[in-house]
Parts: structure tokens; sequence; C-alpha cells
């Protein structure tokens, strides 16, 4: 008699070389921030992971659009802290009109990853740049997200040398899309991506960027349906994140300070999740949520005087309300929309 032993599903020759891209790309992000002692590590330690787990082949389009989302980013921060932080009504009118140029990329479908990377980088950097003071501190941001951008790009196509795919990938192909369905998540994404970057000014929230960017992430699947699914995958994506945070500091100790260590740990991390990632089909979902959650407590949490102990707590209690109350604002949108035909989503009924 046989017996035949399931087995779950396996990466292929191409699925094993982008984990191995992914998990080599943020390690040496974070790598070199640490020993450049550069600001902002959480941009050199992400931002590798967007490029190399949202899009799985390098390209001139690809590079361009990444440009494109950090220029845009950096250039409405400018304008935003220089001219318009004394005046917040008008500043959260641009906010939402950025915001709506953004999601408006991604819903047609044209360029989804300037409009994602753009999303993300503006929603940090906006939060960043609130709590200095002056116009002169925030260049450093400036140039710790251009930094961090052209070196995700010298990455990127160092990690796609090193470990190429080894057979063509079929490029998807986005259905067509209404245009009420357009406006419907344009409108929805962006009000609710405003509403956060406002509910976290006005309460003051400084140290509450993972759950900002959180807030943001989820909006990624663009309607009230995929964005509830997204948002408990984001929520068990953090709970897992950040428990292997602490299991980490606790391998770590207090030998952080030794960058060989988190080095180390980091790329076990993200290659174990970065197959998850990739077996849930490439696009955010839980396996994105843990690398992001472990990739934003290592790049703005790890430092020689500062462990992921408090840092995880916070990071997962601050995420659950975030991602509950921007559940909310979304559903409330969404009944709002489509109460109206031009504005109606496909999904309704």
């Amino acid at each position: 008699m046989s017996t035949t032993v399931s087995q779950g599903p396996q990466l292929d020759a191409n699925g094993l070389r982008q984990a191995l891209r992914i998990a080599g790309g943020c390690t040496l992000g974070f790598a070199i921030s640490n020993l450049m002692n550069w600001p902002y590590g959480i941009f050199f330690t992400v931002y590798p992971m967007l490029l190399l787990g949202l899009v799985p082949v390098i390209s001139k389009p690809v590079i361009k659009q990444f440009v494109a989302s950090a220029g845009f980013s950096a250039f409405i921060v400018l304008v935003l802290q220089g001219l318009f932080s004394h005046i917040p009504v008008v500043m959260t009118l641009i906010v939402f009109l950025c915001f709506c140029i953004l999601f408006y990329q991604m819903s047609s479908g044209g360029g989804f990853l300037f409009g994602a990377l753009g999303a993300v980088g503006l929603s940090i950097q906006l939060h960043f740049s609130s709590y200095v003071t002056g116009v002169d501190t925030v260049y450093p941001l400036i140039v710790s997200n251009g930094a961090a951008t052209l070196l995700s790009i010298v990455i990127a196509v160092l990690m796609h040398g090193i470990f190429p795919d080894v057979a063509p990938r079929i490029p998807r192909v986005p259905p067509p899309k209404a245009k009420e369905s357009i406006r419907h998540e344009v409108l929805l994404c962006a009000s609710v991506a405003t509403l956060s970057f406002v509910v976290f000014q006005a309460l003051d929230l400084q140290d509450s960027i993972s759950a900002q960017a959180s807030s943001v992430l989820i909006l990624f699947s663009l309607c009230w349906k995929a964005a509830s699914l997204a948002g408990w995958q984001r929520a068990i994506g953090t709970l897992i994140g950040c428990n292997l945070a602490l299991v980490a500091q606790l391998f770590l100790y207090n030998h952080s300070d030794f960058l060989l260590f988190p080095v180390l740990v980091l790329w076990i991390l993200a290659f174990i999740f970065s197959r998850y990632h990739i077996l849930g089909g490439g696009m955010p979902g839980i396996g994105f949520g843990v690398l992001t959650t472990f990739g934003i407590l290592f790049g703005n949490s790890l430092t020689p005087n500062q462990d992921l102990v408090y840092s995880a707590l916070y990071r997962f209690s601050s995420v659950a309300v975030a991602i509950a109350l921007s559940l909310s604002a979304v559903y409330v949108m969404h009944q709002i929309l489509n109460r109206f035909s031009v504005t109606r989503h496909h999904t309704y009924e």
C-alpha cells in the first residue's frame, strides 16, 4: 500500500530568487545606513522591501516610477512645510489633492508603483516633517529619502544581477475598470489617508509612524471589501512581526551594537517571510505585513542605545487601533459614495 504525503505550496525557481532578492536587498540597505550612520534608517530598510517585493522584475519604467514617486513626495513636503505649515486648512486640502493624484494612478493601473510608493513615502515624510521646526530641519529628511531611493535602485539592480530569474514571467494585466469605480476608489482612499494625517497631527502622535503607515498600506486594496480583508491581514502580520522582533531582541540581548548580529537576524527573518509573501501571490498580505513590520522596527527603532522591546509592544497596540479606526472610516466613505451613481463601485450590491 502506498502512502501519499501532502506537501504545502512550494516556491518555484523564480520565487526562490525573488525571496533571496528581498532578503538581501533590505539587509544591505539596513547595513549600509548603519555603517554610514545615516538618519531615518526606516527608508533604507523598507524601500528595498517595497521595490523588490511589489515588483518582481526591475525595468526602466519601474525605476522611473520609483524615482518620480520620491521626487513628488519630496517636492510636496518642501512646499507644504515652507509655505503652508502655518495654514492647517490649506495644508490639509493640498494633502487631499496629492493623495487623489496618487490613488488615481493606482486605481487606473497606469502607474500603480508610482502611486503606492508615493502614498507611503508622502505619508511617512509628512509625519516626520510635522514634528520639526523650520524648513531648514526638513532638509535632512528630504536628503535621506532621496539617498534611500537611489540606493534602493542600485540595490535592486544588484540583487537582480546576483539572483536573476531563470524563466520569463507573465506580466500582470489589470482588468478594465469603470470610471465610476475609479472615482469611488480615489475619493475613498484619499479621504481616509487625509483623515489619518489630520488625526495623527491633531493628537500629536509623534511616535506612531508605524500606525500611520499601516493606515495607508491597507488602502492599497482600494475598496471596502478588499480593504476589510487587507486590514485583518495587516493586523495579523503586525502581530507576528512584533513578536518576531521581540524574539530577535532576546537573541541580540545587548549586542545589537555589533552590526553583524542584527544583519544576520534581519536576513533570516526577511528570507523566511518573503517566501510567504511570494506564495500569497506577491500582493500585500500577511507575509508582506510581517516583512514591513520588522523592517520598520529594525530601520527606525534598533540602535546601539535602543532596543526593540518597547517599540514592538507599542507598535502592535497602536497599529491595531489605527487599522480599526481606518476600516471604520473606509466603511463610512464606502456607504456614502455608493449613494451616488457617479461614484458607485462595481462591487456595490
